[in-house]
């Protein structure tokens, strides 16, 4: 086990995957206008718009797998520095893309090194006890909902910004590019390796395919389970983001300002819960409470959400079942607890992979069930099914969850995690 983390060094990784986050948010309030200024038709930007979206996830996919497992054998440290590198050039690519390909190549490429989650969970699991990882894997999830709210409010405004000023749009590529390259340069000097050499091993290419990360998991049967259950909530979860807008705009008649709003307080609550309220309750709870909590509070809230008659509902609906957001990063702790040392950056980059693949996934599932019953062709105008759907996805990942804790005992603080080979003997769950 590592020595505890020096603060500036986890402050440090903390930033660099809000700039992730960041750079995924950042684009979407201007993205659809910028379609429309390579001439592409209205109903043409709206369809290239959602593609823009999904290259990004799909690059995630394609190469979390691959950067985790490499952290793995080179150390943390190269992966998180390429990855900003990697950043800053993609956004000033976007910045001066004279051409719609160049645009997506610049999108994609931004997907490809952005892809450092697996790199900083990894580092995170290295120099944190195996007691306070869920507390700092809650961080992590305060970085996602603050990335996703300033992100867009950047955007927006900045693009606003540039275009009354003459600078054009794309002001926020090359803000981005600067503040990331900046933090490339930071990181140069202050970030140490934490990944020890007699905890490395070899790259296996095998382990960068994105198709085998959640099989090739069950070397570690309860990660197996814990994971599965991680993607099957967030299909669910990601089902909700695709379809709030559409739900709110069609029963309650909100507007980009209404949904705006809604959006903000909604990463305010996940930032607030995993970034304090998790330090607090983790200590007395423990993981195990805290999924049960979780998830249940989760199948509440989706339930709730799709039979509230009032928009205040909404927000006291987010507030009241805010501690939902502690079953994602109590179920990484406990995923990183079943973990050995030289594991942690496979493990971290399966995660994000089959993650993001979900992220792919759950829209075209939540947008579809959307779209057929505000149709005339439903049996009943129920424009808050897709909601009904989350509670039954968290449902089903609850079930995942429970079976893994009467399977498999969750190894206790400071005990190393059993290596893969001996966990294969175990045989798949």
């Amino acid at each position: 086990m590592s020595k505890e983390p020096k603060k500036a060094t986890l402050g440090f990784v903390f930033v660099t995957l809000f700039l992730d986050v960041l750079g995924m948010g950042i684009v979407l309030p201007i993205a659809p206008k910028l379609m429309a200024s390579f001439g592409v038709a209205v109903e043409g930007s709206s369809r290239l718009y959602g593609a823009f979206v999904a290259v990004y996830a799909l690059m995630l996919f394609a190469f979390s797998p691959g950067l985790g497992a490499l952290s793995d054998r080179v150390g943390r440290r190269p992966v998180i520095l390429f990855s900003l590198v990697g950043s800053a050039v993609d956004y000033l690519l976007m910045a001066l893309a004279p051409t719609l390909w160049l645009l997506f190549l610049g999108r994609a490429l931004s997907g490809l090194t952005g892809a450092s989650a697996p790199a900083v969970g990894a580092y995170i699991a290295d120099v944190t006890p195996p007691e306070k990882r869920a507390q700092s894997f809650g961080t992590m999830g305060m970085m996602f909902g603050i990335g996703f709210v300033v992100g867009p409010m950047i955007g927006g405004l900045l693009g606003d910004l540039g275009e009354r000023t003459g600078i054009g749009m794309r002001l926020p590529f090359f803000v981005a590019a600067a503040v990331t390259a900046g933090n490339a340069v930071f990181g140069a000097f202050v970030l140490p390796e934490s990944l020890s050499p007699e905890n490395r091993k070899a790259f296996v290419w095998s382990s960068a395919n994105p198709f085998a990360a959640l099989p090739a998991l069950r070397r570690y049967p309860a990660v197996f389970e814990l994971v599965a259950a991680l993607c099957v909530r967030q299909l669910g979860e990601y089902g909700y983001h695709a379809t709030w807008v559409l739900y709110t705009t069609h029963k309650f008649g909100w507007t980009m300002r209404d949904n705006g709003i809604s959006l903000a307080v909604a990463g305010l609550v996940i930032a607030f819960v995993q970034g304090f309220a998790l330090r607090k309750l983790m200590p007395r709870w423990g993981e195990q409470k805290a999924v049960v909590v979780g998830y249940g509070l989760s199948f509440l809230a989706y339930v709730l959400f799709g039979v509230a008659t009032s928009g205040w509902m909404l927000y006291a609906i987010l507030v009241a079942t805010g501690l939902s957001e502690l079953a994602g990063p109590a179920t990484a702790g406990l995923v990183s607890r079943h973990v050995p040392a030289n594991e942690q950056g496979a493990v971290q980059g399966a995660i994000t992979s089959v993650g993001s693949l979900t992220a792919v996934i759950a829209p075209a599932i939540a947008t579809s069930v959307f779209a057929f019953f505000v149709s005339p062709r439903a049996p009943l105008q129920f424009p808050g099914a897709p909601f009904f759907v989350g509670s039954v996805f968290v449902a089903i990942a609850f079930a995942l969850v429970q079976r893994s804790f009467r399977k498999h005992p969750i190894p206790p603080a400071g005990a190393a995690a059993v290596e893969g080979p001996a966990a294969a003997e175990v045989g798949p769950s």
